[in-house]
C-alpha cells in the first residue's frame, strides 16, 4: 500500500483571519513535498484550483520545481482539470517534469474538478461539460499512446492535430494516466472500459460505500480485456498528530474555514461541529488521528476497496505549517509501517 498526501495549495492565515500571499501558499507546498519525500512518503499529488484560499492554479509547475528538488516521490497532478486546459500542453508540462525527475516518477490524474470555477475563468460554456471532458481525454490519451513524437487527432473542442510534435516524450515513452472521479458510477465505468487506474476522491460520508463503485470498475474493466494496470486509489481528508485529540484540535479550524467559503460560493449550510466530529472517527471519511488511528483505518477501507494508495489532504483553511510537516513525518514514518504490518497480518 502506498501511503501519501495531497494538496490544493493553502494560503496561510493571519491571527485575524485575513488572508496572507498567495505565494507564501505556493512556497509552502513546495516546502511540503521536498519534507514528504526527505520523510519517505510515497507519493504527493498537486491539484488544481483557482481560488484564494486554494492557490495550486498550474499543477504542473509544482511538479515540475518538485521535481528537481526530490530524489523518491512519486508526484503527480490530482487532478488535472483537462475539461478547461489543453491536454497539449497539460501532457508537456507533465512530460517535461519527468524529464527533470530523471523519469518514472511522475503521473497525471485527469479530472473534470470538484468546481465550475475554471469555465468562466478560461471561456468555456458549463453546457459543454461532458463533451469537452470525453473528448479531451482521448485526446490526452492519444498524446500518450503515440509510438512516436508526431499525434493526429481530430474532435471538436480544439483544432485538429495533423501529425504535429507534441514535445518532450516521457523518459519511458508513456505517463501513468489516473482518471479521477468524485464518485460518479458514469467515470468508474469509463476508467474500467478505457482500461485506466481510477482515483476516488472522498470527501464525506462512509468511504466503504464506494465498494459498489470499484466492482463496477473492475468488472468493467474485464469485460473491456483489459487486466494490467487496473488499480484504485483513494484521497481523503485528513491529518496525523502524536494525538487524535490533538488532531481533532487542529484540524477543526481548517475544516470549519473551508466550509464556511463553500457555503457562500456554493450555498452549503453552516459547519457542524457534531458533523466533523461524525467524520473523524470510524466509519466517517476524515483520516483525522493519531498513527494507530489513521493506519487502522486505511486498513479496514482496504477490505472493502483493495486500493493499492490511500493519500491525504490536511492543509486546509489556514493549517499552521508545521502541524502540516508534523503530519507528512507521521504518514510516513509512523502511519505507513504500520499499515505495512496490518496487511501483512491479514
Amino acid at each position: 500500500m502506498e501511503i501519501g498526501a495531497y494538496s490544493f495549495g493553502d494560503t496561510p492565515l493571519d491571527p485575524d483571519g485575513s488572508p496572507r500571499s498567495t505565494a507564501e501558499g505556493i512556497r509552502n507546498l513546495f516546502d511540503a513535498i521536498v519534507t514528504a519525500d526527505r520523510a519517505g512518503l510515497d507519493y504527493f499529488g498537486i491539484g488544481e484550483h483557482h481560488t484564494v484560499s486554494m492557490p495550486a492554479s498550474s499543477p504542473g509547475a509544482v511538479i515540475a520545481a518538485a521535481a528537481a528538488a526530490t530524489s523518491q516521490i512519486i508526484l503527480g497532478s490530482a487532478a488535472s482539470i483537462i475539461s478547461t486546459d489543453d491536454p497539449v500542453r497539460v501532457f508537456q508540462q507533465l512530460a517535461t517534469a519527468d524529464a527533470i525527475s530523471g523519469g518514472g516518477r511522475v503521473e497525471i490524474t485527469a479530472g473534470r474538478g470538484s468546481s465550475v470555477e475554471t469555465f468562466p475563468l478560461f471561456g468555456y460554456d458549463l453546457a459543454d461539460y461532458d463533451r469537452l471532458y470525453a473528448e479531451k481525454l482521448d485526446l490526452l490519451m492519444t498524446i500518450n499512446e503515440s509510438p512516436t513524437e508526431t499525434v493526429s487527432w481530430s474532435g471538436t473542442v480544439r483544432p485538429t492535430l495533423d501529425e504535429l510534435a507534441v514535445v518532450p516524450r516521457p523518459v519511458a515513452g508513456r505517463l501513468p494516466i489516473w482518471l479521477a472521479t468524485g464518485g460518479n458510477a458514469a467515470s468508474s465505468a469509463r476508467a474500467g472500459k478505457l482500461g485506466l487506474p481510477v482515483s476516488y476522491g472522498i470527501i464525506g460520508g462512509e468511504p466503504h460505500r464506494f465498494a459498489p463503485l470499484t466492482e463496477l470498475y473492475r468488472r468493467s474493466a474485464a469485460q473491456a480485456g483489459h487486466t494490467e494496470n487496473i488499480k484504485v486509489s483513494v484521497a481523503t481528508f485528513g491529518l496525523v498528530a502524536p494525538t487524535k485529540q490533538e488532531a481533532l484540535d487542529r484540524f477543526y479550524p481548517g475544516w470549519h474555514n473551508l466550509n464556511v467559503e463553500m457555503g457562500r460560493l456554493r450555498g452549503w449550510g453552516a459547519p457542524d461541529r457534531r458533523q466533523y466530529l461524525a467524520q473523524s472517527h470510524a466509519p466517517g471519511a476524515y483520516y483525522v488521528g493519531d498513527p494507530d488511528d489513521v493506519a487502522e483505518r486505511i486498513v479496514h477501507l482496504h477490505g472493502y476497496l483493495g486500493h493499492m494508495r490511500h493519500f491525504l489532504q490536511g492543509d486546509l483553511g489556514g493549517l499552521p505549517h508545521e502541524h502540516l510537516l508534523e503530519s507528512l513525518t507521521l504518514l510516513a514514518t509512523e502511519v505507513k509501517p504500520r499499515v505495512a504490518r496490518l496487511l501483512a497480518a491479514k
